[in-house]
């Protein structure tokens, strides 16, 4: 089996940002992350062996200096310990368990150090779904021409509705030449298509150094999820907000609100904070309520939301992202995370619905046991975590099994 990941900056930004502030912030924390598949796929017999096989290859991958220097150039805000790590960094096997059941259903655990298993949740997705085409033969009905046309006419699409927009497929792409392919054809429009929308780049590192682009992203839940098993869900954004904004002194300001839906959030979320992050990041929930609950927010602090970045990130194609524009564009300066629909658009073709998230925390070493953790998004499908670890932080947070808050059932 060929090797899928080759470059070790075929990942998503977002992780490496989060990795230099965990090695800021929390260098000896320890972790734990758990596969899913939440439409419990039925994997061919051996898929498991195959995807070691895959996690095995990993440690052959290195950062190379043409990436270091791209890095250096268009990440500045990274500091530069930080490119001694990753030239020392390797990953380890010893890290992974993957096995299948009797079922064919996929088991993939991670655990160790959180600034060493930090850099494997994208890669392993994304070998996971290219993986799994290429097992099925599904892959062999890609059509790449016809891809790569109707990718370009997405971007003229958004380009033409005034969207400032990003790819963010890396983790569940149909395959590395998907998400090439897709990329290549939206910068190529972006240079040729006249209109006010722009292709503003990629989450994923290595396809913006060889496509000259803005290497796109911040946070993700993860890094929320893991300061709440540790020190409680009541003020995880608070210290979250707070070592982030230590870390990178104002920059990379787009904050992923989310991770215990928007009432506990907005609670932390302080007039000093508002006006230190650029703006927030919209990933679960109504698109139009969420946005609505924002402006408000800013409204009562006395800052022009207008003057505030939002990014739509969630399950967006060009249609939603098109509508959404529409509305938000007269109330914050809108702009558009797009993933799946980018990098796994095949007729025909499912896209695998699959997520790695960090369940149990430690806070060093040398701590005899785990924390855990989950997340709890504007979404009920979205929360992760085992039930009585979300049942209690849902307690914690006084929000009701259907979702709502207590208070919102006290006012209805």
């Amino acid at each position: 089996m060929r090797q899928i990941i080759r470059h070790f900056t075929d990942d998503d930004l977002y992780k490496f940002t989060m990795c230099c502030a965990v090695i800021d912030n929390y260098p000896r924390t320890q972790v734990r992350y758990r596969f899913t598949d939440r439409d419990n796929t039925i994997y061919p017999p051996g898929f498991a062996a195959l995807v070691e096989e895959q996690i095995a290859m990993l440690e052959s991958v290195v950062i190379t200096d043409a990436e270091i220097d791209f890095m250096r150039r268009r990440c500045n805000y990274i500091p530069n310990w930080f490119y001694s790590y990753l030239k020392g960094f390797r990953y380890d096997r010893r890290w992974v368990k993957v096995r299948q059941d009797e079922q064919g259903h996929l088991s993939i655990e991670f655990e160790g150090c959180w600034s060493d298993t930090i850099l494997l949740e994208v890669k392993v997705l994304a070998i996971v779904s290219e993986l799994y085409y290429i097992v099925t033969g599904e892959d062999s009905s890609f059509d790449y021409e016809d891809f790569a046309e109707r990718s370009g006419n997405k971007a003229a699409r958004l380009i033409g509705a005034g969207c400032q927009f990003s790819d963010m497929g890396t983790r569940r792409r149909a395959s590395f030449r998907a998400q090439d392919t897709a990329i290549r054809a939206m910068a190529e429009c972006d240079r040729h298509i006249a209109g006010s929308g722009h292709f503003v780049g990629t989450s994923n590192v290595y396809f913006a150094m060889k496509y000259d682009l803005t290497p796109i992203g911040t946070m993700a839940h993860e890094f929320v999820c893991a300061i709440a098993g540790m020190y409680g869900p009541l003020m995880a954004n608070h210290i979250a907000m707070t070592k982030w904004s230590d870390t990178y002194r104002g920059a990379l300001g787009t904050y992923l609100y989310d991770t215990y839906g928007w009432r506990i959030f907005s609670l932390n979320f302080s007039e000093d904070f508002a006006n230190l992050f650029k703006g927030l990041r919209i990933d679960s929930g109504d698109n139009i309520e969420q946005l609505d609950m924002i402006v408000d927010k800013y409204r009562s602090l006395n800052i022009d939301s207008r003057t505030k970045q939002i990014i739509f990130s969630n399950a967006l194609d060009v249609d939603r992202a098109i509508n959404i524009h529409h509305y938000a564009s007269s109330k914050c300066l809108p702009s558009f995370g797009i993933g799946t629909h980018f990098t796994n658009d095949f007729p025909g073709v499912r896209p695998r619905n699959i997520v790695i998230k960090l369940t149990d925390v430690k806070i060093t070493e040398s701590w005899p046991f785990y924390s855990p953790t989950c997340k709890l998004s504007e979404d009920k499908g979205k929360y992760t975590g085992d039930e009585a670890t979300v049942r209690r932080f849902m307690e914690i947070l006084h929000i009701n099994p259907d979702g709502s808050t207590h208070q919102q059932a006290e006012k209805s």
